[in-house]
C-alpha cells in the first residue's frame, strides 16, 4: 500500500510541476505573439488615417461642396477612385453637410454608396462635430467588414461658428490580416467594447458575441446599424478558471472550438476600443503532463526497484551506480536543453522588438514619401492646366482669323469695284474682330481662373447673332438652310459677353463641319426659355455621333475629324467656360438623324439699362 502511494503521490506531483512548466512557456509564447499580431494590426490599420484628412484638403473636393448643383460629379468620383486604387483601400467617398453621398470611388457599381445617407454612422457625426472619426463594422450595401476614417472639408475654418461642409470617408477591409492569423498555430479574435467578436482567424467565429448581449447593448448597435441584422449569438466560451496575469483556460461549449480547451491571453488596442484575444490549444500542455506522469512513474518503478535489491542483498550495487550515472546524464541533457530553449526564446524576443522597430522606421519613411508626393501632384497639375491653356489659343483664334481674311478679300474686291462704303464696312469688322481677337486672348489667359468681376447681363438673341455674322458667307450658300426657333423680347442671362459668344462660335462651327457632305445641310439653332433658366439647342441633320464617342467629345484633345484639322480642344474649351458661368454643355444624337449640343445657363434680370454692345 506504501508503495502504491508512493507512486500516486510521485505521478501525480510531477505531472502538476510538468503541468505549471508547459502552461509557463505556453503563455509566453502566447503573450509574445499577441503582442506582435496586435502590433501588426495596428500598424496596418494606422497606415491609412492620413487619407481622409489629404483628400479633404484637396482644392477639387473643397469646389464641388461649395456648389454641387453647379457641377458634374464625375471627375470627382474618377479621382477618388485613382485615389482608392493607388492607396489600396476598399472605397473612398465624399458627403455633404446632410450626410448623402455626393460622390464616391463606387460610383459604377451596383452597390454604389452614391445617394445613400449616413449620418447615422458615428463617423460622421464624429468629423462634423469637426475631430477625425473612426468607425468599425458592416457596411450597409455591400455588408463586408471594414474599418472607416473619417475627416471634415472645411471651406472657411476661421470664422469662430464655421461649420465643415462635408466629410471624406475612407474604407478598409480587414480580411487581409485574417488571412495572415490563420497560418499561425492559434485561434484570434478581435472583439468590440460590446464583446462582439468582428475579426477572427476562422470565419465562423466572426460576428458572433464572445458572451450573451444585453436589450441595451443590441439597441444601441441597432441604432448605428454597426453589425446591420447579424443575430450575434453568443460564442459558447466558457471560463474554467483564471490564470495568473489575466490569463484564462477556457473551452466552448459550441461552435468550431467545441470539443477543445484553450489558454485565452487578451491585449487592449486602445487607439481602437478593440480587444485582441489568442487561444492557444492545451494540446502541447496536456502531452507534456502525461510525459511527465509516465517518466516519474518509471522513474518511481526504477528507485523502488533499486531499493529492494539493495534492501535484499545490495547485490547490484555496481549497476545501480550505472543507473545513477545514467540518470544524471539524462538531466544534465535536459538542463541543456531548458538552456537552449530559454536562449531561443530570447532570440525570438529580440527579433520581434528589431521587426516592431522597423516598422516604426518604415512607417516614417512612409509619411515622408506621401508628402512629398502630394506636392509633385500639384505641381503636376498646374503644368497640366498651363499645358491645356497654351495649345486652346491656336485652336481659338483661328475662326477670327479666317473670318478678318474673308472680310479682307471682299474689301480688296469692293475696293476694286469702286464700292467705297461696303469696303469700309468690312475694314469696320476686321477692326471689331481684331479687338474681338484680343478679347479672347485675355479670356483664354483668365481660363482657369474662376472670376466674377466681369460677369454682367447678356442678351442670347446678340450673341447667337454675332455668332452667325461670323459665318454669314457659309450660311448663305444656296444648299445650306438656317433655321432659327427664338422669342424676338430679349433673353438675359448673367455670364461673360466674349466667352459665351466663343461658345457659340465653336458649336455653330462644329454643326457647319458635320454638315459638308450632307445633301441637304439643314443647321438649327432653338432657344427654349424656362422661368429660372434657358436652353439653346444647336442642331444639325449630319451623321451624329458614335455611341462610343459620346462620353468623349469633351475631353481635350479628342477629335473624330481627319489628322490635320483641328486640335480637339474647341468642345473641352466650351464645356469648361459653361462650368465657369455655372452652366452646363452637354451632347446628344438626335432621332431624326444628326447631332445636337444644348447649352443650358440660368436667366438673368435684364440691367437697369441696356448696354450698347459691339454685335448689337
Amino acid at each position: 500500500m506504501l508503495l502504491l502511494l508512493g507512486l500516486a503521490l510521485c505521478i501525480w506531483q510531477a505531472a502538476r510541476m510538468a503541468h505549471e512548466q508547459a502552461l509557463a512557456g505556453l503563455s509566453d509564447d502566447a503573450r509574445n505573439e499577441l503582442r506582435l499580431s496586435a502590433a501588426n494590426l495596428r500598424g496596418y490599420l494606422l497606415r491609412y488615417d492620413y487619407l481622409p484628412q489629404m483628400l479633404a484638403s484637396r482644392e477639387r473636393v473643397k469646389r464641388f461642396l461649395a456648389a454641387p448643383e453647379k457641377q458634374s460629379p464625375m471627375p470627382l468620383n474618377l479621382q477618388l477612385d485613382r485615389f482608392r486604387f493607388t492607396a489600396g483601400v476598399s472605397d473612398v467617398y465624399l458627403l455633404n453637410r446632410e450626410g448623402t453621398t455626393v460622390a464616391a470611388s463606387n460610383w459604377h457599381r451596383a452597390d454604389t454608396f452614391i445617394s445613400e445617407n449616413y449620418a447615422f454612422r458615428p463617423y460622421y457625426q464624429e468629423a462634423m462635430a469637426g475631430g477625425e472619426g473612426r468607425f468599425h463594422g458592416l457596411g450597409t450595401q455591400s455588408r463586408a467588414r471594414g474599418y472607416y476614417f473619417s475627416a471634415p472639408v472645411w471651406l472657411d475654418d476661421t470664422a469662430p461658428d464655421a461649420q465643415p461642409a462635408g466629410v471624406v470617408v475612407v474604407k478598409i477591409l480587414l480580411d487581409e490580416v485574417e488571412k495572415g492569423w490563420s497560418a499561425q498555430q492559434a485561434e484570434f479574435l478581435v472583439t468590440d467594447d460590446t464583446n462582439v467578436i468582428f475579426m477572427a482567424s476562422r470565419e465562423a467565429l466572426r460576428m458572433n458575441a464572445l458572451q450573451p448581449l444585453s436589450p441595451a447593448q443590441r439597441q444601441t448597435l441597432r441604432q448605428t446599424r454597426r453589425y446591420a441584422r447579424q443575430p450575434l449569438d453568443p460564442s459558447g466560451i466558457h471560463i474554467e478558471h483564471a490564470y495568473r496575469d489575466n490569463a484564462r483556460i477556457v473551452r466552448f461549449t459550441h461552435g468550431p472550438l467545441k470539443g477543445g480547451r484553450y489558454l485565452n491571453l487578451t491585449y487592449r488596442l486602445g487607439d481602437f476600443g478593440w480587444n485582441m484575444h489568442i487561444l492557444k490549444p492545451l494540446d502541447a500542455v496536456v502531452q507534456a503532463q502525461w510525459l511527465a506522469a509516465l517518466l516519474a512513474g518509471g522513474l518511481y518503478g526504477v528507485v523502488a526497484l533499486g531499493g529492494g535489491i539493495t534492501w535484499q542483498r545490495l547485490r547490484l550495487r555496481r549497476e545501480r551506480e550505472a543507473f545513477a550515472e545514467r540518470e544524471r546524464r539524462t538531466l544534465a541533457q535536459a538542463r541543456d536543453e531548458l538552456e537552449d530553449s530559454v536562449a531561443r526564446r530570447t532570440r525570438d524576443l529580440l527579433a520581434s522588438n528589431r521587426q516592431l522597430s522597423a516598422e516604426i522606421e518604415e512607417r516614417r519613411r512612409a509619411e515622408a514619401s506621401l508628402r512629398q508626393t502630394q506636392d509633385e501632384l500639384i505641381q503636376a497639375a498646374k503644368l497640366a492646366v498651363l499645358g491645356q491653356l497654351a495649345a486652346g489659343v491656336n485652336h481659338e483664334l483661328n475662326q477670327p482669323l479666317a473670318a478678318i481674311r474673308a472680310y479682307g478679300e471682299n474689301a480688296r474686291r469692293f475696293i476694286a469695284l469702286s464700292q467705297l462704303d461696303q469696303a469700309d464696312a468690312n475694314l469696320e469688322q476686321i477692326v471689331e474682330l481684331t479687338h474681338r481677337m484680343a478679347d479672347i486672348s485675355a479670356q483664354l489667359r483668365q481660363f482657369s481662373r474662376k472670376s466674377s468681376e466681369r460677369h454682367e447681363a447678356i442678351a442670347v438673341q446678340s450673341c447667337v447673332a454675332y455668332a452667325l455674322r461670323l459665318f454669314q458667307t457659309r450660311l448663305n450658300d444656296g444648299h445650306m438652310r438656317l433655321e432659327q426657333h427664338m422669342p424676338e423680347t430679349p433673353v438675359w442671362v448673367l455670364g461673360d459677353l466674349v466667352r459665351l459668344e466663343q461658345v457659340i462660335v465653336n458649336l455653330i462651327s462644329n454643326a457647319l463641319q458635320a454638315v459638308q457632305d450632307t445633301p441637304r445641310p439643314v443647321i438649327g439653332i432653338t432657344l427654349e426659355v424656362a422661368e429660372a433658366s434657358i436652353r439653346l439647342h444647336v442642331t444639325d441633320n449630319g451623321p451624329g455621333m458614335a455611341k462610343a464617342h459620346l462620353s468623349r467629345v469633351f475631353e481635350p484633345f479628342f477629335s473624330t475629324r481627319a489628322p490635320g484639322t483641328g486640335l480637339g480642344l474647341g468642345l473641352s474649351i466650351s464645356a469648361r467656360i459653361m462650368e465657369d458661368l455655372g452652366g452646363r454643355l452637354t451632347a446628344t444624337n438626335r432621332a431624326e438623324g444628326g447631332a445636337c449640343f444644348t447649352l443650358a445657363l440660368p436667366r438673368s434680370a435684364p440691367p437697369a439699362e441696356t448696354p450698347e454692345t459691339s454685335h448689337a
